[in-house]
């Protein structure tokens, strides 16, 4: 067979998502979305790229973003009202983003805890220094019958040798990569250890960690990218499991 040199370029397979769990969508609650009206405009940005539904995720911190779970619904409230004015078919839930500080352990035994599927406990750390008690807190998530989610643990700076995402995988630690880390918006860094947890088959979910709308540029970008279409070969992607 004779293949013209001219001959189209057979189309990406994209695959896409239909649930997102890690965002910032409730406005004035923490560093995300600061006006419904920014809220609106990035959840239908997420609608256009095809996701079915947000599980939005505000920070939750105890020198920080006081956040608490009435705090977080009422807000999910005000979206959902706004959804429904703008006639946007769209499902959009709650959880939050824990930071593990001294205060984690109090919430985990005394507060209503936001997870997501009612299963998964997403947390954050420093992204610069360790947390001297990590692996007592992990093992405090895994008793109280929750399953530990870190967020991003490709931005975390602390992170040298790359045999520490397999320590982490030992203690039953699941793994969110943000999607935008694939096309080097958290720079060189965090690129190159997003593609050493896909090539790895580390990934277990992905998220767009979506806070402005100017990320959804470089969401779109990288959707459409070889490396974001590799991860599906490695990894086995959960996310459309809790829609």
């Amino acid at each position: 067979m004779i293949f013209s040199f001219f001959e189209k370029k057979k189309p990406l397979d994209i695959k896409s998502l239909k649930v997102d769990l890690h965002s910032h969508l409730i406005p004035s609650i923490d560093d995300g979305a600061k006006d419904i009206d920014e809220s609106i405009s990035m959840i239908k940005a997420l609608y256009s790229l095809g996701y079915q539904k947000l599980i939005t995720t505000p920070h939750i911190m105890s020198d920080g973003y006081k956040n608490n779970a009435q705090i977080i619904k009422d807000g999910l409230g005000i979206i959902k009202d706004s959804l429904l004015k703008e006639d946007i078919d769209i499902a959009i839930d709650i959880a939050a983003e824990y930071y593990l500080d001294d205060g984690f352990l109090d919430k985990l035994s005394n507060s209503e805890l936001l997870t997501i599927g009612g299963r998964y406990l997403l947390f954050e750390t420093s992204y610069i220094s360790k947390p001297i008690k990590l692996e007592d807190m992990i093992f405090a998530i895994s008793t109280a019958e929750y399953i530990p989610l870190m967020a991003h643990p490709e931005r975390y700076r602390y992170i040298k040798d790359m045999k520490e995402y397999h320590r982490f995988k030992e203690l039953g630690v699941m793994f969110q990569v943000n999607i935008n880390s694939f096309g080097g918006y958290y720079g060189k860094d965090a690129q190159k250890k997003a593609i050493y947890l896909s090539k790895s088959g580390m990934i277990d979910f992905l998220g767009s960690d979506i806070h402005h709308i100017k990320q959804i540029q470089m969401l779109k970008k990288v959707l459409k990218s070889k490396e974001y279409q590799q991860i599906f070969e490695n990894n086995n992607i959960l996310n459309d499991m809790l829609i």
